[in-house]
């Protein structure tokens, strides 16, 4: 029976939303002396000056939508996040895992799975018999989905690649600065947040390799080889490119 670290109240949260910070207010059917929630952080947000939202939105705490754009500058990047604040977003439930892996493997429950409750993009590990290990590997899987289901939006007529994206192009970039160090590639866990904002610029030109380029200083064909040097990433463009009738990179 696996069990869960956080349980889904059934809330809604009113967020007022103003030039400079969000404030939440309860509302739920039984009364507290204490907050019901206490896993709830309720402290204003700061948002960028240049935010200006006006209107009110209600979230449903009991239902889970995963989320296909973020605004630009509309929230923090969930990416820059740290392990602890990103865990905090997140449902955790521990099970026990199946198949092979020693005699102790399924005794305990080790295996971890995150639900990541702004998105509900789902992660897990249980290659470890160490719970603590599962959940590390959980988090970096996390990242990993976040960057490749999440976009932001671009704005292609003032679009300048963010430093992130320009650490994982290839040197031969005409835009890539020799302050960008070497180039960071897959096994690096910065890898995935340049991914993210190379994925954001192929959505907005709607799956173009050619016209990405350009954005980025390459070849066609060099950027083609970055998008297939990994799994995940290659998949990714080619579903893209899939839904817009345009052949698939190979």
């Amino acid at each position: 029976m696996a069990h869960k670290t956080l349980f889904k109240p059934s809330l809604i949260l009113t967020l007022r939303l103003n030039k400079t910070a969000i404030s939440f207010s309860h509302h739920h059917p039984f009364r507290h002396s204490q907050p019901p929630f206490p896993f709830l952080n309720t402290s204003p947000i700061s948002l960028p000056p240049t935010t200006r939202i006006t209107n009110y939105t209600h979230l449903w705490c009991s239902n889970y939508t995963t989320v296909s754009t973020i605004e630009e500058g509309s929230e923090k990047c969930y990416l820059n996040l740290s392990d602890e604040e990103l865990m905090r977003q997140c449902e955790m439930d521990t099970f026990k895992a199946s198949g092979p892996g020693g005699q102790h493997r399924n005794k305990r429950e080790s295996a971890v799975r995150l639900k990541h409750l702004p998105t509900g993009i789902i992660a897990q590990a249980s290659e470890d018999r160490s719970q603590h290990k599962n959940r590390a590997s959980a988090i970096n899987r996390l990242r990993s989905l976040i960057a490749l289901k999440v976009r932001k939006t671009v704005d292609l007529e003032a679009y300048s690649p963010p430093r992130e994206l320009l650490q994982i192009l290839p040197p031969k970039s005409s835009i890539r600065g020799s302050d960008c160090g070497s180039q960071i590639g897959p096994n690096n866990p910065k890898f995935a947040s340049g991914m993210q904002a190379l994925l954001d610029l192929i959505f907005a030109v709607e799956g173009s390799v050619s016209e990405a380029a350009k954005y980025l200083g390459l070849s066609t064909g060099a950027l083609s080889r970055l998008i297939l040097s990994d799994d995940s990433l290659r998949k990714e463009v080619n579903d893209l490119r899939a839904t817009k009738g345009m052949k698939p990179l190979k």
